[in-house]
């Protein structure tokens, strides 16, 4: 339902009834629509085992292998969360709940960039022109959804391309270079 074109337009009373339950009980589990869109980003974490595909990133011995662990399960994990976050990013702007939920899930992926600068930072890699935070935020912004958008809809990359040519440029914004 959130990826169909009228997304923007769902209600709780629509949710309900394509649920097959009355609004009250949707009510009485989520009462917020924020709530439940964030719900529903958490379920979709779940049922396409998220937490699974994001352990082998603590398993990384370097802050460069982190980074390319986390790189390769984030994009990798972009297409099947596609839907939704596409549905979320439409309605953003004018929906409260929507930016609510998109909100939640990206700083669970800011929270994976952490990761990953910190351990780059704590092994000396880490580009000595960045400070941790601007490392974040520059890595944070590469692995957005809409560049993914952008690169794989829009100029026909495959996943594969993506992921490798995200890896080299977060590496070369990333980490220091060998004098």
């Amino acid at each position: 339902m959130l990826e169909e074109e009228k997304a923007p337009k769902v209600r709780m009373g629509d949710i309900a009834k394509a649920a097959g339950i009355s609004r009250q009980a949707l009510y009485l589990h989520f009462p917020t629509r924020a709530e439940l869109l964030v719900a529903t980003a958490r379920f979709l974490d779940e049922v396409n085992g998220a937490d699974a595909k994001f352990a082998s990133c603590s398993e990384a011995r370097t802050g460069r292998e982190r980074l390319d662990a986390f790189i390769q399960a984030w994009g990798g994990y972009i297409p099947e969360i596609y839907g939704v976050g596409h549905a979320l990013l439409a309605m953003q702007d004018t929906d409260e709940a929507a930016r609510a939920a998109w909100e939640d899930r990206m700083q669970a992926v800011r929270s994976g960039c952490r990761s990953a600068v910190e351990m780059l930072d704590s092994d000396g890699a880490l580009c000595s022109e960045l400070t941790a935070e601007r490392a974040v935020d520059l890595l944070w912004t590469l692995l957005s959804v809409r560049n993914w958008e952008q690169l794989t809809q829009a100029c026909g990359w495959s996943q594969a391309e993506y992921v490798r040519e995200m890896q080299a440029l977060a590496q070369r914004a990333l980490i220091r270079t060998q004098s």
